[in-house]
């Protein structure tokens, strides 16, 4: 079968909808302990996953970063798609097993978010040890901070650089300018990643894999096999993922990671489960 017919279908099935709940109950304490210019408690620094090279990394994030979102429309999508995708998975599997592909596609997408961030996040890492190597020497200490700033586009004001190096000796502009850079070199390593979007992802491939030939209707008017759709989707994440553009906050690999977790499971049951699966 590759068009999804409800049969005994349940519109909120029982793991579904604790998920929605628990995701709602999760975004309310982010929004409602996390206000004012002192938050009584900072749910991204805790809980939302930050990569290993980050002090603020624990292992906890792994799983609990599935639970935290941005705003109010992150966790819509994701919480619609999880409804719309996810309760017809649970009803074809069940409570147990939807539960434990839900999780592992969610760790997977994390674990292969962690592997690009470190291989993204390695040549700044080598750039501000190579900053504070100089700090013994002056004129080559604000040759690397100066490095450094051009190469992040921090905006360094130029004619204080060329006044920096005229007066190396000068430690408190070279100490303000070495905070800036230790600034800009911790916001990148502590970026936080958070949202259900890579367990998400992973239900929707394994809705496509299932059902490639259902009906999906975009803007509820447009009717698409979940199979283009599926597909134009992924290639999507994947040329953004592959541009690498600065500014995209978007957690590109976790969504394709967490999609081909999802395809590699939903393929190895049903290589070994002796029942069909649909």
């Amino acid at each position: 079968m590759t068009e999804f017919r409800p049969s005994r279908f349940e519109i909120l099935p029982i793991i579904v909808k604790n998920l929605l709940i628990i995701n709602g109950l999760f975004y309310l304490a982010q929004v409602t302990f996390s206000k004012g210019a002192v938050p009584i408690f900072s749910f991204e620094d805790t809980l939302a996953l930050h990569a290993w090279q980050s002090d603020l990394f624990k292992p906890w994030q792994l799983i609990t970063h599935m639970f935290l979102h941005g705003d109010f429309y992150h966790i819509l999508g994701n919480m619609f798609a999880l409804w719309m995708f996810g309760s017809i998975l649970e009803n074809v599997w069940g409570a147990k097993r939807f539960l434990t592909f839900y999780l592992i596609c969610g760790l997977g997408a994390a674990l292969i978010h962690l592997l690009f961030l470190s291989y993204e996040l390695t040549p700044i890492m080598k750039d501000y040890a190579l900053v504070l190597q100089q700090q013994n020497d002056p004129i080559a200490f604000v040759d690397a901070m100066a490095s450094f700033g051009r190469r992040y586009n921090m905006g360094f004001n130029e004619e204080a650089l060329v006044f920096l190096k005229a007066d190396p000796s000068n430690t408190l502009m070279t100490d303000k300018v070495l905070e800036a850079v230790t600034t800009y070199y911790n916001n990148r390593i502590n970026t936080a990643t958070l949202g259900a979007s890579g367990a998400v992802f992973g239900i929707l491939a394994a809705f496509v894999y299932l059902f490639p030939n259902t009906y999906i209707y975009l803007y509820f008017l447009v009717p698409v096999k979940a199979k283009w759709l599926g597909l134009l989707y992924f290639s999507y994440e994947l040329f953004f993922a592959l541009q690498n553009s600065a500014g995209d906050n978007v957690a590109r690999w976790a969504h394709i990671g967490g999609a081909i977790v999802g395809l590699l499971i939903v393929i190895t049951w049903n290589k070994t489960n002796k029942k069909t699966l649909y």
